[in-house]
């Protein structure tokens, strides 16, 4: 699994009438949405993938793992391989194998790395991986835990396919952090706790990274925060706030006008540059005994 914040910001996908905490995550589920949401999913992943701030972020999380030389990766919930792709390119690194459970991701991330022989993917579940016990170097996880029920699984299952000494590099969003807003009670903040409810399994995941990982046994743990701010042209946050307003709409929430208004309050805040966006994104580096 893994889009702009976490892997997802697209439309609602919601019921009419309902919105909150109870709605499941879009992409926790997206085998089962209409194959032509799929493919705007995975536009929505190289759309991330191209942001250089997204980018710089993830670079300075692949220099601080520390892999082998002449590693074997596996990368959870890679999606159209936004990030195996620059994987296969960090020195020593040998192989990286994608896995993810959407057929649809797969069909992009293979025409993607047409070119890319260090490269292969193969469709499984974060928590049953289908690889042998101590496969792998290195198991990677980016933007995937927190959309994952039961990450706990995932981790044993990292364990077990990293071999002793191997390992474990994980980055994804602290999406309880995630804000737009410049003061108290601002109406675009409403529209990205919307779309968090509807696109992200845990938002709180990456706090408890460090216990589960000491749980499901690695040890070395080393935790590290990476902000994104976005001012500018605010591409990233303005798809965040556009989906909410949308998620907003097709539940009741807001109608059709106000919906308008708010995506036209974010982009008159760009225009003025008075615009903020931010997320606190974390990584978490282990090793297994």
């Amino acid at each position: 699994m893994a889009a702009p914040h976490g892997r997802g910001a697209l439309g609602s996908g919601l019921p009419q009438g309902r919105l909150g905490p109870e709605l499941p995550d879009l992409w926790a589920t997206v085998t089962e949405l209409d194959p032509g949401i799929q493919a705007r999913l995975a536009d929505v992943l190289e759309t991330r993938g191209s942001d250089e701030r997204q980018r710089a972020l993830r670079a300075e999380f692949l220099a601080q793992a520390g892999f082998p030389e002449g590693a074997r990766i596996v990368d959870v919930g890679c999606g159209t391989g936004v990030l195996t792709r620059p994987l296969a390119e960090v020195p020593g690194v040998s192989e990286v194998v994608g896995v993810d459970i959407a057929p649809s991701l797969l069909e992009r991330a293979r025409e993607l790395a047409a070119d890319l022989s260090a490269i292969s993917f193969e469709e499984g579940d974060a928590r049953s991986l289908p690889f042998e016990d101590g496969a792998f170097d290195a198991a990677v996880f980016d933007s995937t835990l927190s959309h994952v029920p039961g990450p706990e699984r995932a981790l044993a299952e990292a364990l077990r396919v990293i071999r002793p000494g191997g390992v474990l590099a994980i980055f994804d969003g602290d999406y309880a952090t995630t804000t737009v807003a410049v003061g108290h009670h601002d109406p675009l903040q409403t529209c990205v706790e919307a779309m968090m409810a509807n696109s992200v399994t845990d938002r709180w995941v990456m706090r408890r990274m460090p216990m589960l990982a000491r749980a499901a046994g690695f040890q070395d743990i080393v935790q590290r925060s990476h902000g994104f701010v976005e001012t500018g042209d605010a591409a990233y946050m303005l798809t965040v706030i556009d989906r909410g307003a949308d998620i907003l709409r097709d539940s009741g929430q807001v109608g059709e006008e106000t919906a308008v208004a708010l995506k036209a309050e974010a982009r008159r805040r760009v225009r003025d540059g008075t615009f903020f966006g931010h997320i606190a994104y974390a990584s978490v580096i282990a090793r297994r005994p």
